[in-house]
């Protein structure tokens, strides 16, 4: 069974910059099709020059982010949620350029952002209304997919599940907003892999992350891929695969990600290990 594999630029880098152009070239050495941009700061991202060497080595590539406490689409403060709007539109107007079909991450909230309870009616219309501008924006301007990461209760209470991201994406109601799945939150989460890629169907599911269950080398833990692969083609899914985690060195992510422990030598070697582990199960069904 094929699929198309790719690589975060979290494996190598907490924040992509000008230094980092090499890990394009990089990540197609080691047999990735398809390199994520995770964009740490859509103001500061040197699109120009990343996309003069994602030409230059010839590889596909898609952006994810994470907004923040100052960039909040469910904050109660409308200044706030005004900046979560035009930072995302940031973003997809870096998409656009680089040509990159799908805007991924946590993007419809503040990564991190708790109020110890779960979330509201209110938290949800502002969510909702903010993701609804940047939808309009995103089909007014190219033809860019916004999709939600289900994350895990420790780092949001808004979206864990895809059974609710599904009902935000119908919510919001633009036709270009989908769920972006990743297992290492799936295992806490969802009750079943195939279930939660059904309950997306190919309408819904945008883009997946394929990540072990303790952000370790994909296929060594406790995922069940096969089920999941299985699941992925049944439904129809034609975007890329793309392994992501980070290095306990990284000064922000680490911490956000309760990440105290090294596991692989290093995150290329991960990354390398983890796509013929993925391959391997893949290539079997």
């Amino acid at each position: 069974m094929y699929f198309k594999y790719g690589v975060d630029s979290f494996i190598w880098t907490e924040k992509f910059s000008e230094k980092d152009l090499w890990i394009i070239g990089k990540a197609k050495e080691l047999g990735f099709e398809v390199i994520d941009f995770a964009i740490s700061d859509p103001y500061a991202f040197p699109e120009k020059l990343v996309k003069q060497e994602l030409e230059r080595v010839g590889i596909d590539c898609v952006c994810t982010t994470t907004l923040t406490a100052q960039t909040n689409p469910i904050s109660p403060e409308a200044e706030i949620r005004n900046a979560g709007v035009e930072a995302m539109k940031r973003c997809v107007d870096i998409c656009n350029y680089l040509g990159a079909p799908i805007l991924g991450g946590v993007n419809y909230a503040g990564w991190g952002y708790l109020t110890k309870k779960p979330r509201t009616e209110q938290e949800w219309q502002w969510g909702v209304e903010c993701m609804r501008q940047v939808g309009e924006y995103a089909r007014a301007t190219g033809e860019v997919i916004i999709c939600v990461e289900c994350v895990n209760r420790f780092e949001t209470f808004f979206l864990n599940i895809a059974e609710d991201a599904v009902k935000f994406c119908k919510d919001v109601g633009t036709g270009n907003i989908k769920v972006h799945l990743d297992c290492f939150h799936m295992i806490r989460e969802e009750k079943s892999f195939a279930g939660a890629v059904k309950t997306c169907g190919k309408e819904y599911l945008g883009y997946i992350h394929v990540n072990e269950n303790d952000r370790g080398i994909p296929g060594t833990g406790l995922v069940p891929f096969k089920e999941f692969f299985q699941a992925v083609a049944e439904v129809g899914y034609e975007g890329p695969l793309v392994i992501e985690s980070f290095d306990p060195s990284f000064e922000e992510l680490a911490g956000n990600c309760a990440i105290w422990r090294k596991f692989a030598e290093t995150g290329e070697i991960l990354a390398i290990e983890g796509l013929r582990n993925l391959k391997a199960i893949s290539d079997a069904l």
